[in-house]
């Protein structure tokens, strides 16, 4: 299996893969809290997640298998300024989603403006396998993947992240990240930001 970009009309695809990977991970249950619909208000947020990605002109990846879209990934470059038409979205998520979320969302993002890394770089945004997926190294495809764009991209020197799992800190240093900053967010949510320089 190889990694391709996807078309933005397989938006819906994408956030599928992201949603499922991502359903009990610590910042998604921090932002959206408990209710009855929470997958409904998750694959919102991840939808806006995407459709900002689109937006803005980022690729977003995938990796398929017979059956489709089995991993995604979305990408971001920092020095890219966004679009108007994405404030309107971000509007309507929110309104959608509420202003508890949103001031939780917004707590936890000024928690990670720490992490800002002044050397021009890649930023991978999200990350995910499906389960059926799962232990066949496609995470590790798409990351080598990112690595490769960043090395091969003139305006780029290396690929920052952020996890708020603490069983991923060892996983990315394993990768060749260097953590830029540690934040406690609020009970029970910390979130660690990484870099990883094309050249050592």
């Amino acid at each position: 299996m190889i990694v391709t970009g996807v078309a933005p009309d397989r938006r819906g695809e994408v956030v599928s893969v992201l949603a499922e990977s991502f359903r009990d991970y610590p910042v998604m249950r921090f932002i959206l809290g408990e209710s009855a619909d929470y997958d409904l208000r998750l694959d919102t947020l991840v939808g806006f997640f995407t459709d900002a990605r689109v937006l803005r002109g980022e690729p977003l990846l995938g990796v398929e298998d017979g059956e489709g879209l089995v991993a995604a990934a979305m990408i971001s470059y920092p020095q890219v300024s966004s679009p108007p038409e994405l404030a309107g979205v971000r509007e309507e998520t929110w309104a959608t989603l509420g202003p508890d979320a949103r001031a939780r969302y917004e707590s936890f993002g000024a928690a990670a403006s720490e992490f800002d890394v002044d050397r021009p770089h890649i930023h991978l945004n999200m990350i995910g396998v499906r389960g059926r997926g799962r232990g066949q190294g496609l995470g590790r495809l798409l990351l080598d993947h990112v690595h490769r764009m960043s090395a091969g991209s003139p305006s780029s020197e290396g690929v920052t992240l952020s996890t708020e799992d603490p069983g991923n800190v060892p996983l990315y240093e394993y990768f060749g990240y260097e953590i830029v900053g540690h934040v406690t967010v609020g009970p029970g949510l910390q979130t660690w930001g990484f870099f990883r320089p094309d050249s050592p």
